[in-house]
């Protein structure tokens, strides 16, 4: 079966490596998305076991529509009964870019009309639409004329682990936090620091990367599960072969932050998991952190406005982090991610790779600095 798990500009060569470790074949990178082939058990490991996808679609049905009737008809030839009974749920989400098609409301609202109006054909009878929890959920793609409809295995988005607790301002998608992991080549076993953890995102998703902890263990439903051919005991082989491979080495995985609130709502989203003997929190400003071990991996995410909630400027901030890294950090590896151009090149390192990413719909760098004996020479010789 041909399937396309969706992810995050940038993520997308993780994601096929991601895919290769669970068996899928035919595994080809495209924009956000990585297509691949798979049967039910692939299907059902990639919504259980893949870090850095948001959803996962397998498409149905694909015609060409150049007007709304074509639109209509062409969702009509379907076999929908196929699909879903009668007294089934649904729902249609849009993805338009099309200048035939302006309005991706109306192009879902017409293409739920065709289903129902060949429900009522056949049957006398019309299935319900329900937004929020339907038994199946559909997502019609658009790019100018080409129309693919996919089958929604997912239902709500991966990211969504469940150890988020609080409401911490401006959290960290937990899929964007595994890439950034999964980017920066963390071994599991070197010490790693978030030193601006804020509610604790990158930390939990190191401590799953390293235990092999699945990341969609909590997740009480996905869509494939209202279809209507949902194994069941399947299901329950692929989760509990995914318990027994969950691993407890010990972790070196250090997380502060300067504010008591983000400490408090990291640690109870640790506490939730059982990740509390995993994580060792702090509070402290990174100016004030000191290194536990002489080597190491940093992963932050710094602020990026042009001021802090502190009325301190950016400028300095950034000084600062630069200042620290060389000082204190000597022998580690650092990871920062920010859409701050300016401000991180007060930071007084060069990066030696920079990786593009998208925090929400912000493009950031994800940049990589070396930390060792002798970097103010290099530095004073690069400028």
């Amino acid at each position: 079966m041909k399937l396309i798990a969706k992810t995050f500009h940038g993520l997308e060569g993780v994601l096929a490596e991601e895919l290769k470790g669970i068996g899928a074949q035919e595994i080809n990178e495209v924009n956000r998305a990585v297509e691949f082939e798979g049967d039910k058990e692939i299907l059902y490991k990639s919504n259980l076991l893949l870090r850095t996808a948001i959803r996962v679609l397998h498409p149905i049905h694909t015609f060409t529509a150049k007007n709304d009737q074509e639109l209509y008809d062409g969702v009509k030839k379907y076999d929908w009964a196929e699909i879903m009974g009668v007294d089934d749920t649904l729902a249609i989400d849009p993805v338009v870019y099309s200048e035939i098609f302006t309005h991706s409301k109306f192009v879902a609202l017409k293409a739920k009309d065709a289903i129902v109006d060949q429900f009522r054909d056949k049957f006398d009878k019309r299935p319900s639409v329900d937004v929020e929890n339907p038994n199946v959920r559909l997502v019609i793609h658009v790019a100018k004329d080409k129309a693919t409809i996919s089958l929604d295995s997912s239902g709500d988005s991966l990211h969504k682990r469940g150890y988020r607790v609080g409401n911490h301002k401006a959290p960290l998608n937990e899929v964007l936090a595994a890439g950034m992991v999964l980017l920066s080549g963390w071994d599991r076993k070197m010490p790693l620091i978030d030193p601006m953890c804020g509610s604790g995102t990158i930390l939990m998703e190191a401590v799953m990367y390293a235990r092999n902890y699945p990341p969609g263990l909590h997740k009480k439903h996905f869509g494939f599960m209202g279809w209507k051919d949902y194994d069941e005991s399947l299901w329950n082989k692929v989760v509990e072969e995914a318990r027994d491979k969950i691993e407890h080495p010990r972790l070196k995985i250090f997380g502060s932050d300067a504010s008591i609130k983000a400490i408090d709502i990291a640690r109870e989203s640790a506490l939730g998991f059982r990740f509390n003997r995993d994580i060792n929190f702090s509070v402290s400003s990174f100016e004030k952190l000191e290194p536990h071990y002489p080597k190491g991996m940093i992963i932050m995410n710094p602020p990026y406005g042009e001021r802090l909630m502190n009325g301190k400027d950016m400028v300095d901030f950034y000084r600062m982090i630069g200042n620290q890294l060389k000082h204190t950090f000597t022998g580690y590896d650092a990871w920062v991610l920010t859409s701050n151009k300016e401000a991180l090149k007060n930071v007084g390192l060069k990066p030696l790779e920079k990786l593009r990413l998208y925090n929400g719909a912000l493009e950031c760098g994800f940049h990589k600095f070396n930390i060792y004996d002798g970097t103010m020479k290099k530095i004073i010789k690069f400028r």
